[in-house]
């Protein structure tokens, strides 16, 4: 395949030589070899597919008629409604997570990290469910699960045995919540992930939404023992809305902890909590990556399934005004988050994965304050949408359709 007449991020026009799904050569326009199969861009922007670094496909309603928002005053409240709510939920998760994955991948996502709830009521049945969706999918989108102890882990009974259960099963990665805010218990909870991370040689993605000192002192503790554990680059933590609350003292010795031990941070920017401030974090060297978290689901009723659209509310939230800080925000989207995911083989170069996505836009910057349409989206070099629509290859996967 040849994209013909592509406009690049750097503002000079290309024609894209595909083969085997990698882009094998960068040309001048109509410089490059003959080809059967070409699309001409016309001077669409192109740009490198998006990743979607923390997002819960087995929560989500997508596709399902919408049950009103149950208010909850703290995350454990809201854990227990979920638990219950979850059970009313028209769809099976199969089919929700299937919606979810073709609106995602028809926006340009062509990689993701999902977490699942691990817990004493649904075992591992939503996991095994995330197993059939990725597998249904796996021509068309990767992903990553994380095996999520919502409910606790010193505190769920048998929670232990059932992440490692998780893990044998076919996790990507080990999760957690809170230690002292939920479990109550930071030596407990972390000894117990970052043993069964050690185990079974695979990550950790810990959610934490203790803010102050006591979010800040877990953040060393975790950058701690990802050190002591030669872990560097394998271990993120979400949401960290500790960051956005220290002092400049704090904020900086636990950011150069963070940097040292090579721990990423997931930001989604909510609304209503503070949240890891972007340039300062990476000023230090933190690596910060995107987002959705919870898309229409018991703890949000927003979300659309378009990182493009999450990279502007990040760029908004955090006051990103010039081309140069839109940039970033549309980078911790995409280039960011395929570092964190690890083996990152996408962008616009020779010998990268020809996952890309054709918007008709001037620069980087104006899709992200735009965030016009998708003209065109690629997996592995083959179309898998078209001004907004599917190709029709892209299965539905288990009664989604």
């Amino acid at each position: 395949m040849r994209l013909a007449n592509a406009l690049l991020p750097q503002g000079h026009r290309a024609d894209i030589e595909i083969d085997g799904g990698l882009i094998t050569a960068i040309t001048p326009p109509g410089a490059g070899a003959p080809s059967d199969d070409v699309i001409d861009l016309d001077g669409a922007l192109l740009l490198p597919a998006f990743v979607e670094g923390h997002i819960h496909l087995d929560k989500t309603h997508w596709g399902a008629p919408r049950l009103p928002h149950i208010d909850a005053g703290s995350v454990r409240e809201r854990i227990a409604a979920e638990r219950v709510a979850r059970h009313r939920v028209a769809l099976p998760i199969e089919a929700r997570a299937a919606a979810l994955i073709r609106t995602l991948i028809a926006n340009g996502t062509t990689r993701l990290r999902s977490h699942v709830d691990i817990d004493n009521d649904v075992k591992l049945d939503n996991l095994d469910a995330l197993l059939a969706v990725r597998e249904t999918f796996r021509d068309w989108i990767d992903i990553q699960i994380v095996a999520f102890p919502q409910s606790g882990v010193t505190t769920e009974p048998g929670a232990p045995d059932l992440l490692a259960a998780a893990l044998a099963a076919g996790a990507d990665l080990i999760g957690g919540l809170d230690p002292r805010g939920f479990d109550g218990d930071v030596k407990g909870q972390l000894d117990i992930l970052f043993g069964l991370a050690e185990k079974s040689g695979k990550g950790v993605d810990i959610h934490l939404h203790d803010g102050g000192e006591a979010g800040a002192s877990q953040l060393r503790e975790i950058a701690d023992r990802t050190i002591a554990l030669g872990m560097q680059g394998q271990v993120a933590v979400s949401h960290a809305f500790a960051l956005g609350t220290l002092t400049p003292e704090v904020f900086d010795r636990t950011a150069a902890l963070l940097a040292e031990a090579r721990v990423a941070i997931m930001t989604s920017c909510q609304p209503s909590a503070p949240v890891p401030p972007v340039k300062a974090s990476r000023a230090r060297g933190v690596k910060i990556f995107a987002g959705s978290d919870n898309i229409r689901d018991c703890w949000s009723p927003y979300g659309n399934g378009d990182m493009l659209d999450r990279a502007a509310i990040i760029a908004i939230r955090h006051e990103m005004y010039s081309d140069s800080d839109l940039e970033t925000a549309f980078a911790l989207a995409t280039r960011e988050a395929d570092e964190v995911l690890g083996s990152p083989r996408r962008g616009l170069r020779v010998g990268a994965v020809a996952d890309l996505v054709a918007v008709r836009c001037a620069s980087v910057a104006d899709a992200v304050i735009a965030r016009p349409p998708r003209a065109l989206v690629l997996r592995g070099g083959r179309v898998a949408a078209e001004n907004g629509g599917l190709a029709a290859n892209i299965p539905y996967g288990a009664e989604a359709a």
